[in-house]
């Protein structure tokens, strides 16, 4: 069973390491919540990721063994809402851009009009042999 896992641009500048597809990661993983990325990616592909990685102890589960399988980069707008007067600039709903790739280093060649939002992983989890292989999945994050 293949998972979607979202790695946020900033998690993975500030302290993330480097990832290939074809390699296996060890990522803390939280359930997913869609709405945090319908702005970013559009409501389908939001409804796809199951969980996010997590880097900072904001209620992880232990460390999870992935083979990533395929790494999108994820570009898109941003602008202040209409009518906002917070001035924090948010995510231009329908502008995402994903950019296949094969390695994930946190940076990203920049886009026109876009900006570097994270990266959607699409993986599976990796099992010992020795464990029973009905303990080999991940459960959805939902």
């Amino acid at each position: 069973m293949t998972v979607t896992v979202w790695v946020d641009e900033w998690q993975m500048q500030c302290c993330g390491e480097n990832f290939v597809s074809g390699g296996v990661v060890s990522w803390s993983l939280m359930d997913a919540d869609p709405e945090d990325y319908v702005g970013i990616v559009g409501e389908e592909r939001a409804a796809e990721i199951d969980f996010c990685e997590e880097h900072h102890g904001q209620g992880e589960q232990g460390p999870t063994s992935l083979e990533v399988l395929s790494i999108a980069e994820v570009h898109c707008r941003y602008a202040m809402p209409p009518g906002s007067v917070d001035k924090v600039h948010c995510p231009v709903p329908g502008t995402a851009v994903l950019i296949p790739v094969d390695r994930a280093t946190g940076r990203a060649k920049a886009q026109p009009d876009a900006r570097f939002a994270g990266y959607l992983v699409t993986a599976r989890r990796v099992t010992d042999p020795s464990e029973d292989p009905s303990e080999g999945t991940v459960a959805r994050g939902r």
